[in-house]
């Protein structure tokens, strides 16, 4: 899809959010053939010509100013996330440099790595914005274990097995809620991003092969995701759930560390302590089966 039914789509579908009460307008009666706030009433809100925001909602934002944007949003009634995509939006229509640097593409810093590592009694990873988990700690590998079987393809990508893996469902129990912040996730990407290719691609994949994906990609939500909980169903400690906080990297731009924790005498702090323990146990198996294979080829 290009920008332009971006916007549109966006812009109409936040409009059919908002009633004229919400938007403290008088309600007048009669049947209304479409939800929401018609045109006319957001360019009053906006204070904006009626052909001026037509023409914003067909997809023209590349002229608007910051003002003219903040106006629509304020409008529109758009929280933070909101506001930021019809930002970046316009910037993507208008070939404006995005707000933050280019993306790093190499290979992680060995300093971001060990920063890693140390967490040794949370489950943590590194994602870009497409989802795809760059780097794992011990316990987050253990974590998302389904996740990284031998013939997943690399990088592993949370996305990828949610709507295509016949396992997502199942380890992913409040399944709602969790699908609707991995396509608003990816949305919010791809209007800082629309350049991206793999993400393109990504996306691409998931509306051709997934019904439920296409579903929740069409509402246009965007979110940011700093904070919240996250359940998880592991297929060795059960059912947990986890707090979790996601911190960009200044220096990696488009890069998130998230790390999830549980609080002391809790059913997810004891779960974490089995986890760990498992992958204790794991590791341990791991390194005796590669010492027997290298001993067994030694006496060849």
């Amino acid at each position: 899809m290009s920008t332009e039914s971006d916007i549109r789509e966006f812009l109409a579908s936040r409009r059919a959010k908002i009633t004229p009460q919400q938007a403290g307008l008088p309600a007048y009666g009669g049947n209304r053939r479409v939800p929401g706030l018609r045109r006319e009433k957001v360019a009053m809100l906006a204070g904006v010509s009626v052909d001026y925001y037509v023409r914003l909602e067909r997809g023209h934002l590349a002229g608007a100013s910051e003002e003219v944007l903040d106006a629509i949003a304020n409008a529109l009634q758009l929280d933070e996330a909101e506001r930021a995509h019809l930002h970046d939006l316009a910037r993507a229509v208008a070939r404006r440099p995005a707000r933050r640097p280019k993306r790093t593409r190499g290979p992680l810093p060995d300093s971001v790595l060990r920063v890693l590592d140390s967490m040794t009694d949370s489950p943590a990873f590194i994602r870009n914005g497409r989802l795809d988990m760059l780097a794992v700690n011990r316990l987050g590998r253990a974590l998302y274990a389904p996740l990284y079987t031998e013939d997943a393809p690399r990088p592993v990508n949370v996305a990828r097995f949610q709507f295509l893996d016949p396992r997502g469902r199942d380890f992913f129990p409040d399944w709602e809620q969790s699908v609707n912040t991995t396509v608003s996730l990816l949305r919010t990407e791809a209007g800082r991003a629309p350049g991206d290719s793999e993400l393109t691609g990504l996306i691409g994949e998931l509306v051709t092969r997934s019904e439920e994906f296409r579903t929740v990609w069409a509402k246009h939500n965007v979110r940011l995701h700093h904070t919240g909980r996250k359940a998880f169903r592991h297929p060795v400690v059960g059912e947990i759930t986890l707090d979790f906080d996601a911190m960009e990297l200044p220096a990696q731009p488009g890069l998130t560390l998230t790390a999830y924790s549980a609080a002391r005498h809790t059913p997810a702090y004891d779960a974490l302590q089995l986890l760990a323990a498992w992958a204790a146990t794991t590791d341990a198996a791991a390194r005796d089966a590669a010492t027997a294979d290298s001993d067994h080829a030694g006496n060849r």
